[in-house]
């Protein structure tokens, strides 16, 4: 099974980590693992500001800030899995990630925002659950 695992860096994203862990199905060797990352965009005068080398260099230091935890983690459960970040809006970024890369399952943990807080303010687990195709397993 191709499984893509959207992370950041949050406790939600560590307990998602620990469920995991417990559960041998879904952390295996046996799959295949896409640790995924996504960065917001900086306003366009700043990258203006900065220049093209400098804002690249930061979404990567930002991503392997995220991404290298959660690879050192897989890396201890004998699991060698592939790092990827992209840039944009997390919700519909994750969603087409998972649609293009074709992963079988995306798991990802969730804030657990009431109804009403969802509705007012959206989040990226509804975004993600709106606008994917593929089967989403969310860790609370």
């Amino acid at each position: 099974m191709k499984i893509l695992l959207a992370v950041d860096g949050s406790s939600y994203s560590k307990k998602m980590l620990a469920y995991l862990s417990t559960h041998e199905a879904l952390l295996s060797p046996d799959q295949e693992y896409t640790v995924f990352n996504t960065q917001s965009a900086l306003p366009p005068r700043a990258k203006a500001a900065l220049g093209k080398d400098i804002v690249e260099q930061y979404y990567r230091e930002e991503a392997d800030k995220v991404l290298a935890p959660v690879g050192k983690f897989l890396k201890r459960h004998g699991i060698n899995a592939k790092l990827e970040s992209k840039v944009g809006p997390a919700g519909a970024t994750i969603a087409k990630q998972a649609d293009s890369g074709k992963y079988d399952l995306l798991i990802m943990g969730s804030h657990g925002h009431s109804a009403l807080t969802n509705l007012v303010m959206g989040s990226v687990a509804t975004q993600v659950l709106a606008h994917c195709k593929t089967p989403v397993l969310l860790v609370r």
